[in-house]
């Protein structure tokens, strides 16, 4: 009889250690469903808050859960073993992490270019003065190669500018190049256009770019953490403020979508000349998180609630239908790619001495 108490009270001790290992990788199960819990950036929490989403995941016996963190962050300092998944907003950071837990698989369910979100009467002054464009298609670009040669000027010395004549530099207000991955997608795409239209890949290019791509974030004096901050101050704030916001292009249709009215007449987007796409990728660590990335992938309703948050989605048909509602195009042709996460990491590192 003792022998079979020890040996019962073994088995369950057994489970117990079972149980706490995989709630300690971010999964745990309760009232029939498995709760998942992953890190991800902070620009795709609403999804994942969303009512509809967390309805979809149930259908699918899932309880997902998250804590947000900027990309660069959950590559670099993030203790991403709590979690069954990690899920930043760039590939890079994604492929760092990857590596270092030594992944096979991972998703990239949704992405989003980045853009500018700006005003009409900026949009007529910088199109009188070449740096705005025509697209491909029936859409507004800044052309990068023309901004940087205009950037450091004040608005009021523009010729013939009347309708926004500030004693401020032409900048497009980022977030901190040191915490986010957004000011890193900008710092891609103009690090790209001053190393002569090629991706940036050695100490020498860094050092060649470096002096003038650190001064359009040095300029701008106070920078957010998050892309929601200066989006937040051109949507309430309006022109005066930010006449030019970097954002996601999810952002602004997201908003258009929601028809909230935040998204007002003369509130226009711009996607800039060329652009990068901000790959939303998710390494998954556990099986419960690759059951999250196989949905998020796979599954026809998450991909269209995902649309609907303004991601371009593995369906180019489901993000279309909302597109057309924000006049955004169906494909962007003038994308380039992100330098390796390493290249990027020193370039960021020297923007962030610089402050």
């Amino acid at each position: 009889m003792k022998r079979r108490v020890s040996i019962g009270l073994a088995v369950v001790l057994l489970l117990a250690v079972v149980a706490v290992i995989v709630w300690g990788r971010g999964e745990d199960t309760a009232q029939g469903a498995t709760t998942v819990r992953g890190v991800i950036g902070s620009e795709k929490q609403a999804f994942f808050t969303d009512q509809r989403v967390v309805d979809a995941f149930a259908r699918h016996g899932l309880k997902v859960e998250v804590d947000t963190a900027g990309s660069r962050q959950i590559a670099t300092t993030v203790d991403v073993g709590k979690y069954a998944f990690a899920f930043p907003s760039s590939s890079p950071a994604a492929q760092k992490i990857q590596r270092d837990r030594k992944v096979t698989t991972v998703y990239t369910p949704f992405q989003s270019p980045m853009a500018i979100a700006s005003f009409e009467p900026i949009v007529a002054l910088l199109r009188a003065n070449g740096v705005v464009r025509k697209g491909a298609g029936d859409y507004d670009v800044l052309d990068v190669a023309k901004y940087l040669e205009l950037a450091g000027t004040r608005w009021d010395q523009l010729p013939g500018n009347t309708a926004y004549p500030a004693r401020k530099n032409v900048l497009v207000t980022t977030t901190d190049p040191r915490e986010s991955n957004s000011a890193a997608m900008y710092l891609s795409i103009v690090s790209f256009v001053a190393n002569g239209n090629a991706v940036v890949s050695t100490p020498e290019q860094e050092a060649k770019v470096l002096p003038s791509v650190a001064k359009l974030f040095l300029d701008q004096g106070y920078t957010q953490n998050s892309t929601e901050g200066p989006f937040e101050d051109y949507l309430s704030a309006g022109m005066g403020k930010t006449p030019l916001a970097l954002i996601y292009e999810s952002q602004f249709v997201d908003r258009v979508v929601r028809g909230d009215g935040s998204i007002r007449p003369d509130m226009r987007m711009l996607y800039t000349a060329p652009t990068v796409y901000s790959k939303h990728t998710l390494v998954p660590l556990t099986p419960g998180g690759d059951k999250v990335g196989q949905l998020l992938a796979t599954d026809p309703e998450l991909g269209r609630l995902a649309a609907t948050f303004g991601f371009r989605t593995t369906d180019p048909k489901r993000f279309a239908e909302v597109a057309a509602r924000a006049k955004a195009p169906a494909d962007l042709v003038d994308a380039i790619e992100p330098p390796s996460f390493e290249t990027l990491e020193r370039l960021l590192d020297a923007v962030g001495k610089r402050y």
